[in-house]
């Protein structure tokens, strides 16, 4: 059962959301304050947050902050402010949804749905994504080995941090496939995207010059992301076999 956490300061709006998610499914707690809204998030495990802007003590988008800060959990907002400016806002500070009051609440339903089958199959990608622990990796010249966290280029040993050598790793495992900075930021650094974080940027700009004359296959498809060009005789190799 998903746990959603509820954060509103009108009693009996958030006493019929709260009855409305129940009946569907869901385990609800509710924070009526921006502060207690914090508390109960990073002391008890939530699968999804409610959030409304306008709250006493602390409000939504310091709340949002606070959370993003730290977590990729879904966040709706739920709010009276409908100013396009003002979902824009929401949407750059880290809401992956936001809905105006007054709502249909079978809509609220739907999109809260919408939400956990997303977080759900970004889990399942991350764990698809999770090579055996004895499969090397040939890229050319390069070879990659999981199990011994080691990385050499023409018999040249690389020195990658933990970032840079799970974000190659995961590329090398997906020859071809693009991965968006949200989804790197996530996989490789456990921490959610803010908009104008620069650490995939700045990661993939250090392995392209450690990588040599290889760098130049880490290349960036614009508007997306990045991604290992396809190279002939890549493949994956039993690191027994392989001694």
């Amino acid at each position: 059962m998903a746990t959603i956490l509820l954060v509103e300061d009108e009693i009996k709006l958030a006493e019929i959301v709260r009855r409305e998610l129940e009946g569907a499914g869901y385990e609800v707690r509710h924070a009526a304050d921006g502060l207690k809204a914090l508390q109960s998030f990073q002391s008890r495990s939530t699968d999804l947050v409610i959030l409304d802007w306008v709250l006493p003590g602390l409000n939504g988008l310091d709340v949002l902050r606070q959370i993003r800060a730290g977590s990729a959990v879904p966040v709706l907002m739920l709010t009276a402010r409908g100013d396009p400016i003002d979902r824009v806002v929401g949407l750059e500070v880290g809401a992956d949804d936001y809905l105006v009051k007054p709502f249909n609440l079978a809509e609220l339903i739907a999109r809260v749905r919408a939400l956990l089958r997303r977080a759900e199959r970004i889990r399942e990608m991350l764990a698809g994504d999770q090579k055996p622990a004895g499969t090397c990796i040939h890229y050319g010249e390069l070879l990659l080995d999981p199990q011994a966290l080691s990385c050499s280029l023409a018999g040249q040993g690389l020195d990658l941090t933990p970032n840079e050598f799970e974000m190659l790793a995961l590329m090398l495992a997906h020859p071809g496939r693009t991965f968006n900075r949200m989804y790197l930021m996530e996989t490789v650094w456990k921490s959610a995207f803010i908009e104008g974080d620069r650490a995939v940027d700045n990661a993939v700009l250090r392995l392209r010059k450690k990588l040599g004359k290889l760098g130049d296959c880490l290349e960036t498809v614009r508007g997306m992301g990045y991604r290992m060009r396809k190279l002939e005789g890549a493949d994956f190799m039993d690191r027994e076999r392989d001694r």
